[in-house]
């Protein structure tokens, strides 16, 4: 019989569809996919055609080379067609019914490696880490910006999750106002707060682990896990076991392991649904808040479609429980 489940933190709930139930192999397209099409041609962030990116921003550079030239391992540009761009103070206009403002923010790309086709299970543990070291380095310089209240850095696999590019890339886009989504979080948070005098992410890990059957990977710094109200399937959160508020904190030792199980997770995915597209997003505290919140990564294969009854009600219907999942991934 079908299932109802809430998520402790926002409230969202989600039907966990079970007579809908689906094996991995039910989620893989037959026939070429679309993502083992490859476009071919000219690529603006493979080395050699730096000049046709805008201008370097960050970089992991080999020794006497000169930016916007080859010679990188990681490098951080602004997008060409950005969502929103640095500029002055934005300001608000409103009436009784409408609010606008002015888009100031930042949009850049994160290019991963200069190698076209290496995935992240491809690249190599050291290669990791830099990525996630430009995704610290752009989060904290954006930081000091007072008009940017957040900062999105999120990673789309597969153009079936809106990669418009082969090349291996995230981006990041810094809001001058912090997103709906976090504030539902933000208050879930405190509301439990309030209830427990407790971290409900904290309550929520130490949970996974004592019940286990939803667990896919843990390590020193880090759990993987299935959600127990799992809108997707083989929907994934990374939370780090230490308590933390916002990304900018995370250790050397912890980017080193977040690299890692990156590599591991990812790597899982594509053997178990013959790499599925998805999109990788942070979460993280706003800049300047009160930062009662515990920053984790959720990775949403993009499996199913969201049709007239997710976009009616807000409510997600999952044909796979996370139990299943999560054991398929393990």
């Amino acid at each position: 019989m079908p299932e109802l489940r809430k998520d402790p933190v926002t409230g969202t709930w989600v039907v966990i569809a079970t007579e809908r139930a689906k094996r991995p192999s039910d989620f893989v397209k037959s026939g070429e996919k679309e993502t083992d099409t490859k476009k071919g041609g000219f690529c603006p962030f493979c080395p050699g055609n730096e000049k046709s990116t805008p201008p370097e921003v960050f970089a992991f550079r080999e020794e006497g080379t000169n930016p916007d030239e080859e010679g990188w391992s990681v490098r951080v540009v602004p997008n060409k067609f950005a969502a929103l761009e640095p500029g002055v103070a934005p300001e608000r206009h409103e009436d009784s019914l409408h609010e606008t403002m002015n888009g100031v923010g930042a949009h850049e790309v994160i290019i991963e490696t200069p190698e076209h086709e290496a995935a992240f299970p491809e690249l190599s543990l050291e290669q990791m880490v830099r990525v996630v070291e430009a995704w610290k380095e752009r989060y904290q310089a954006l930081s000091t910006d007072k008009k940017i209240r957040y900062t999105q850095i999120f990673r789309n696999h597969g153009p079936e999750a809106g990669a418009s590019l082969e090349h291996p890339h995230s981006q990041l886009i810094a809001t001058p106002v912090v997103p709906k989504t976090i504030l539902e979080e933000l208050e879930g948070v405190h509301k439990y707060d309030t209830n427990f005098g407790k971290c409900i992410y904290c309550e929520l890990l130490n949970r996974e682990l004592l019940e286990e059957t939803r667990i896919v990977y843990a390590s020193a710094h880090f759990v993987a896990f299935c959600p127990y109200a799992s809108r997707f399937p083989f929907e994934i959160w990374i939370i780090p076991r230490q308590h933390q508020e916002e990304f900018g904190e995370i250790s050397s030792a912890q980017i080193e392991g977040l690299a890692g199980i990156l590599k591991e997770i990812t790597g899982r995915l594509r053997n178990t649904l013959q790499d599925p597209p998805y999109n990788l997003v942070l979460h993280t505290a706003p800049y300047g808040s009160d930062k009662m919140y515990h920053w984790h990564i959720e990775i949403l294969p993009r499996l199913t479609k969201v049709a007239g009854f997710e976009w009616g009600t807000g409510f997600y219907i999952n044909p796979t429980t996370p139990e299943s999942s999560a054991e398929n991934l393990r």
